[in-house]
């Protein structure tokens, strides 16, 4: 009887140790939505908002790992911009702490995924408890809302930069009157 105790005892901790390994942390950011969901062990623990690239720079689509965290950093190649509670994922990409939170839900940044200190303090703490578990998985398109003010601003642009017409194209010559 004691034999069959300590099987079952060995089958119950290789049985946990399998659930374990599946577990895990997947980051989901939606760009179309400019949402980012949390989910643990297969639960959706959080969804938050946040801004990605804006017009003229990318957030790229894919699957990653977080290749290196960063508590406190700040941007080299934007204005020492600070980037609290950094996830770097993709070379330079990262998901950070934005204090720009008014733009939170629209796309708004040079390429990183932004969203608002506290919640970037929650996600950091997580991931680094489980660095080796967590996957960030980047999907969508930047949403059609931001894409139609994008082009109606460009518009308005190209617009402006056409040549004044001058009085004589409008009226016509005086010699007209």
């Amino acid at each position: 009887m004691p034999r069959v105790a300590f099987v079952i005892a060995i089958l119950a901790a290789l049985l946990g140790m399998a659930a374990h390994a599946d577990a895990g942390i997947v980051v989901t950011v939606d760009k179309t939505a400019q949402r980012l969901s949390v989910v643990v062990d297969g639960v959706n623990r959080y969804e938050w908002p946040v801004s990605t690239a804006r017009w003229g720079y990318r957030t790229p689509n894919g699957t990653y790992r977080p290749q290196w965290l960063a508590r406190k950093w700040f941007s080299r190649k934007y204005d020492m911009s600070p980037m609290p509670y950094s996830i770097f994922f993709n070379g330079g990409y990262a998901i950070h702490g934005s204090y720009e939170i008014s733009h939170l839900g629209r796309p708004a940044s040079h390429g990183c995924i932004r969203l608002h200190p506290d919640n970037a303090a929650v996600l950091f703490a997580l991931v680094k408890a489980h660095m080796k578990d967590t996957q960030v998985v980047v999907i969508g398109d930047r949403p059609e809302r931001a894409a139609a003010r994008d082009n109606s601003a460009s518009k308005r642009g190209r617009a402006a930069r056409r040549p004044a017409r001058t009085f004589e194209s409008i009226f016509g010559a005086p010699s007209n009157w």
